[in-house]
């Protein structure tokens, strides 16, 4: 049996190692996020559950290796991570915002490639891939501009945008996976077979309800929905509603394997 390794690891974090959790929650970071946005859900689902949360390049210990190009080439770097260090039990996927297309992506590799089917996909703060918006251009306007889709969306603590040292930091990567969330189309992954959870705030100007349940079209698995209220981050806002929704599907998912 294989085991993820207590070491550091550049993609991997792993807050609160339980070797005896019946699943693991594999965590994808938002546009401009990290994998430090996930300490608190892993802190609160030990050990029953374990957290892995991952962290892109290009930011925070990452921050001098360069972004990647798109989310297949994030998808490709971490698929054989899990497959060799993370399959050894139950594997579901969270992914947030960017995130939950990047967690499709992985549940179709994972499909595809080595025959792994996640026990669950919770697609959180996203449109379904098929409902992509071909205006969409924050990648590509001014740092104020940019600035100001942070601002409204209240991604980012209020401390960073602040900073101006840090924010030269951290802009170039925030602005990266904008490209990468505006202008991702699902070409290697159209459906998955495994079960999809999607999670939205009922105010999300960027996740409209009808785009959400769209969800239900990319997966031959069991699909369900839940409106949260808030905004865009509506998953801090609720934060003890959610945890305790994600734990109680993750107890009634099948653990044999």
């Amino acid at each position: 049996m294989t085991t993820l390794s207590d070491n550091t690891n550049l993609w991997i974090r792993r807050y609160h190692p339980s070797d005896d959790s019946s699943v693991r929650l594999l965590c994808l970071p938002h546009a401009g996020g990290s994998a430090s946005f996930y300490f608190p859900l892993s802190q609160a689902l030990s050990p029953g559950i374990e957290v892995l949360a991952v962290q892109y390049p290009g930011r925070q210990d990452r921050r001098l290796e360069p972004c990647p190009d798109s989310l297949a080439e994030l998808a490709d770097s971490l698929l054989p991570l899990l497959v060799e260090r993370c399959a050894d039990r139950p594997l579901a996927l969270f992914g947030h915002s960017m995130g939950a297309s990047l967690a499709f992506e992985l549940a179709g590799l994972l499909e595809q490639r080595a025959g792994i089917v996640p026990v669950m996909l919770f697609a959180s703060g996203r449109r379904a891939p098929s409902r992509f918006r071909p205006e969409e251009d924050v990648h590509q306007r001014g740092d104020e501009a940019l600035l100001r889709e942070i601002r409204q969306l209240a991604g980012t603590d209020s401390r960073v945008l602040g900073d101006d040292e840090v924010l030269r930091m951290v802009l170039p990567a925030i602005r990266s996976d904008y490209r990468l969330a505006e202008l991702y189309r699902p070409e290697r992954v159209h459906r998955v077979s495994c079960p999809v959870m999607a999670l939205v705030g009922d105010d999300d100007p960027k996740a409209k309800l009808d785009d959400v349940h769209a969800w239900q079209e990319h997966t031959s698995g069991a699909f369900t929905m839940e409106v949260f209220p808030g905004g865009h981050f509506y998953l801090t806002e609720q934060a003890p509603r959610l945890i305790e929704r994600i734990g109680d599907v993750l107890a009634a998912a099948p653990t044999d394997r």
